[in-house]
């Protein structure tokens, strides 16, 4: 038995398991990458190394920080569709490999910096393995879950986004009582260690299967029935032998998209007639958008600042910041245990909900403390409070329900890539909210929290109008949502009470097409437009 076969000497829990940890390392260093420029961008060594500033760590030159920083995303932007296409074509676990490669070729160029130019190439090199592991784990936890569970699945595996946040925080914190922070060690250590979560990749990403709906996509029906039934178990052989079915009825009308397919996605051309994957494409960009536009960067860039304003001391500011980012993890178990009980609809629009009323305290929290600032440690303990409300609120709800629904509305044979339009999204959401931040607090201040108790009201409407629910619907039958012309969820729910039942459709299809002497598959497409 080979080591790419390792897998079939587990059972079914241990390889579960196994696709859970793995999954999970993969985020991790997504998190940890995510968070670990704010700790070196305070490095004074690092500040003059890429001549960014001052020897004593006074950055002089805002623009060429903020362009070292935000570039990482554009390597996302292109690693998450390169990476997709690939795993689309090669297989996820291929696709997570080579993400994994370049992910460590870019930790160690980053722990080897020289220059500001030296720095730019490494943090686009990792970003572009980034891209690939945040759009392709995803993926792989959706199709290997069951309908049931994949949300929750996929809410524990985001725990180690947040603890990626931590770590990188609290590494930050510990070092920085070295040599006073004035030290080489500090930044280049904290580069150089997520290269740690990505040789486990690269070393075991291998043992694992790849998922039985990305291998019946290709055709290799047998290989895809033999994964699916070492995941599931035998406990219920019937129930596994209906999904195999479904799976194996879907991949027959499977067919490959081209690289520049998805520009066309976006403007609504290519694709299978009726399935409207322009709308898909937008749905995932504009649910990232919407997610970093609730105040999360403000909130999680900015509580030094804010921490401050309410009157607390530098090393106190510093253990309260790395209690935010550390309280997510809270909120994503929180996520996990309710994103398939309530539904992706209730948890977003809950969380747009709750997350209106945390800005609203917030802002006028903020605002009595600036009218009133011989009285800001009295205010200080509301602020706190609702710095530590908003992250839990997030993380339970936007922070991983924004992540999921993009992997669940494409159908197997562009699944991975179909995730790129979500990736692209957050990507852009970040980026745009980074860049805007400073500009808001220098002129708003804290009334910027009004404005994202606005935000937030305005996307509960948007998602109850047109967001389609999917938890506990099978990965194939979801595809029948987007077979109506109308953008409108209620449309949706009226197609999928129709032809819901892929099965039951199809040899409905077939028998009529037998009966008429023309081609099934023409018939199925005509039968799920509504």
């Amino acid at each position: 038995m080979g080591y790419t076969t390792l897998w079939k000497r587990l059972s079914p829990t241990q390889l579960n398991l196994a696709i859970q940890t793995f999954s999970l390392i993969s985020i991790f260093f997504e998190g940890y990458d995510q968070g670990v420029m704010g700790g070196v961008n305070a490095s004074p060594r690092y500040v003059t190394e890429v001549g960014i500033g001052l020897p004593d760590g006074t950055v002089t030159d805002e623009v060429h920080q903020g362009g070292i920083v935000s570039v990482y995303y554009v390597g996302c932007i292109f690693g998450c569709f390169a990476g997709g296409w690939l795993a689309d074509r090669i297989g996820r676990i291929n696709g997570l490999f080579i993400g994994a490669c370049l992910s460590l070729i870019g930790g160690v160029l980053q722990a080897a910096t020289q220059s500001s130019d030296f720095m730019i190439v490494a943090r686009v090199v990792t970003g572009l393995g980034t891209g690939a592991l945040t759009g392709i784990t995803p993926v792989l936890v959706s199709e290997t879950s069951t309908a049931s569970h994949r949300g929750g699945f996929l809410g524990y595996v985001f725990i180690a986004n947040y603890l990626g946040i931590a770590v990188a925080y609290w590494i930050y914190f510990g070092m920085s009582f070295l040599d006073n922070g004035n030290s080489d060690v500090q930044w280049r250590f904290l580069l150089a260690f997520q290269c740690f979560p990505a040789i486990l990749l690269v070393l075991g990403i291998k043992l694992l299967p790849d998922s039985p709906r990305y291998l019946a996509s290709v055709g290799r029906l047998d290989d895809a029935r033999e994964v699916l039934e070492h995941v599931r178990g035998t406990h219920d052989t019937t129930a596994v032998e209906m999904e195999f079915q479904e799976i194996a009825a879907v991949a027959k009308q499977s067919q490959k998209s081209s690289p520049i397919q998805f520009a066309q996605i976006l403007a609504g051309q290519g694709g299978k007639p009726g399935h409207h994957l322009g709308r898909r494409a937008w749905l995932c960009m504009l649910l990232q958008i919407m997610g970093s536009w609730t105040g999360i960067t403000a909130v999680t860039a900015y509580a030094p600042v804010l921490l401050s304003a309410a009157g607390y001391d530098r090393l106190t500011q510093n253990g309260l910041t790395g209690g935010l980012s550390t309280v997510g993890i809270v909120g994503t178990i929180i996520s996990a245990q309710i994103v398939d009980r309530l539904g992706r609809r209730k948890c977003l629009m809950g969380g747009s909900f709750a997350l209106f009323v945390v800005n609203l305290v917030a802002a006028c929290v903020y605002e009595g403390a600036r009218a009133h600032p011989e009285r800001s440690s009295s205010f200080a303990p509301a602020a706190v409070t609702m710095l530590f409300l908003f992250n839990i609120c997030y993380a339970a709800t936007w922070g991983t329900v924004a992540f999921l629904i993009p992997t669940e509305i494409w159908s197997s044979d562009m699944r991975a890539q179909g995730n790129g339009f979500g990736i692209t999204g957050w990507a852009i959401g970040v980026g745009w909210t980074v860049l805007v931040n400073p500009i808001m607090f220098r002129h708003l201040e804290n009334r910027t929290y009004f404005l994202f108790a606005g935000l937030n009201l305005l996307w509960i409407p948007i998602v109850y109008l047109f967001y389609p629910e999917t938890a506990n619907r099978s990965l194939e039958s979801i595809d029948v949502l987007f077979s109506t012309d109308s953008p409108f969820h209620w449309a949706m729910e009226r197609a999928y009470r129709q032809h819901g039942d892929i099965l039951a459709d199809m040899d409905a299809s077939d028998s009529s097409a037998k009966k008429s002497g023309s081609d099934p598959h023409e018939d199925s497409v005509h039968n799920e437009r509504v």
